[in-house]
């Protein structure tokens, strides 16, 4: 039987200089998903990998004796040393495994707490763990428990009001620079979905120009569209960084696109005014030394999660309400995957039953064949049924000691009820004939 697992690494346990080296685009979930499974074979039963910018982690359904060659294979999967990650990763088992993972859907684990776009994260990495193949009855009861818990929680506690999102924070940090965002030109780099986000909250703030950067300008220009703005590509941003006051960079790239030489050069064409720009990538966008620069204010989403830890506080109580609802709720779960472990005992108990009556049967059969009264064959039948059950817990019984006896002699008799001594059945006399 599986154990259910957890293992990973996120904002709380590794700096975003470590989590951009085990992060996975989309686009490598599947492959992951194909060589762990490749690596691991018939020792894992199902898996799952939720990759966002502020962790990376593997839910399993697995023996326990791969769990200590995870963190290699996870550093191989990323041409890394383990050294560099082993310290950062963490391990959830069972009970702690399945709380996490409703911690996470709810939004208490996330660096913005109680944030909404985990739980859509989730779903998507579930959903690519189907279509690998990846997903089975256990971690598939797992996450639609997890998406039903984390849908109580945002209805019965207030965990996501008033909730100080990335994007409100980058506006933040860029008014601790500027002031008034309306005199600044704002350029976005990417148009996925955090960029949209990002660009709703400086859009209200009515800056002098958006600018949409992305590497087709189709999605660019859907994006740029709803905020009056412009589009131009990657390409272009070369010639034209310096124009702008504020960079909101967050792509899928796995290597930098701003490079500290292409902001040194936007910096001195700028006359050395400064320059905010925000990394919300994961790998980073922006290479780290440009924060050497003492033009540029260079946030990234863990100096973003700092700003919004601030707003934390004041939903603590929200917090004691999720984490009651979440602590019913795994006790729930727990209860189900305990009793699926039941079930391939039952599975065999009852093909044992079957076997055995088949073969009596077909004797009692025979009997009747050879002219033997159909009375006579029954009493056969019974007794022979009776025998053959009996003889394993029998067997038990009289080969057990002490300790291992006095439970037996417990558990027996709810196992095999029987009368009192002056209505005595077969079952009770097996089992008195064996106790003495």
């Amino acid at each position: 039987m599986a154990d259910v697992f957890t293992f990973g690494l996120n904002h709380h346990s590794a700096p975003v200089s470590v989590r951009e080296r085990v992060s996975m685009a989309g686009d490598l979930v599947r492959p992951a998903l194909d060589a762990l499974r490749s690596t691991f074979g018939s020792s894992l039963k199902e898996a799952t990998i939720l990759s966002t910018c502020n962790r990376t982690e593997l839910y399993l359904a697995a023996r326990p004796e791969i769990v200590d060659h995870i963190p290699t294979w996870m550093a191989d999967f990323n041409s890394l040393d383990a050294s560099l990650i082993r310290p950062h990763l963490y391990l959830y088992n069972q009970e702690q495994a399945v709380r996490h993972a409703f911690r996470v859907a709810s939004g208490l684990d996330s660096m913005v707490l109680g944030e909404a776009q985990i739980l859509g994260q989730m779903k998507t990495a579930v959903r690519t763990a189907d279509e690998a193949g990846a997903l089975g009855t256990m971690l598939n009861q797992l996450f639609q428990k997890t998406f039903s818990v984390a849908k109580e929680v945002r209805t019965q506690t207030a965990i996501g009001a008033q909730s100080v999102s990335m994007a409100a924070a980058a506006v933040r940090l860029a008014e601790r620079v500027f002031g008034d965002i309306s005199d600044t030109k704002v350029l976005f780099v990417g148009a996925g979905e955090m960029i949209e986000l990002c660009a709703t909250h400086f859009a209200a703030q009515n800056p002098k120009s958006i600018m949409v950067a992305n590497r087709t300008l189709e999605r660019g220009e859907a994006l740029a569209s709803r905020f009056d703005g412009q589009t131009m590509r990657l390409a272009d941003l070369p010639d034209h960084l310096h124009e702008y006051d504020i960079v909101v960079s967050c792509t899928a790239s796995t290597l930098p696109i701003l490079g500290l030489g292409m902001i040194q050069k936007a910096i001195r064409q700028r006359r050395f005014n400064p320059m905010v720009m925000v990394d919300l990538a994961v790998p980073r966008d922006i290479e780290p030394e440009v924060a050497t620069l003492s033009e540029v204010y260079l946030y990234t989403v863990d100096d973003l999660g700092r700003v919004v830890q601030m707003g934390n506080d004041a939903r603590q109580a929200a917090v004691v309400q999720a984490e009651a609802i979440i602590d019913s709720r795994v006790q729930n779960f727990m209860h189900w995957l305990q009793n699926r472990s039941v079930v391939p005992v039952i599975q065999g108990l009852n093909h044992g039953a079957h076997v055995v009556a088949k073969l009596e049967l077909e004797k009692a059969r025979k009997l009747l064949a050879k002219g033997i009264s159909p009375e006579q064959a029954l009493e056969r039948l019974a007794k022979s049924l009776t025998q053959k059950y009996m003889h394993a817990p029998m067997q038990a019984l009289n080969r057990s000691q002490a300790e291992e006896k006095a439970q037996l002699l417990d558990v027996l008799p709810k196992l095999f009820p029987y009368q009192e001594k002056d209505d005595t059945t077969p079952a009770q006399s097996s089992i008195s004939q064996a106790e003495h």
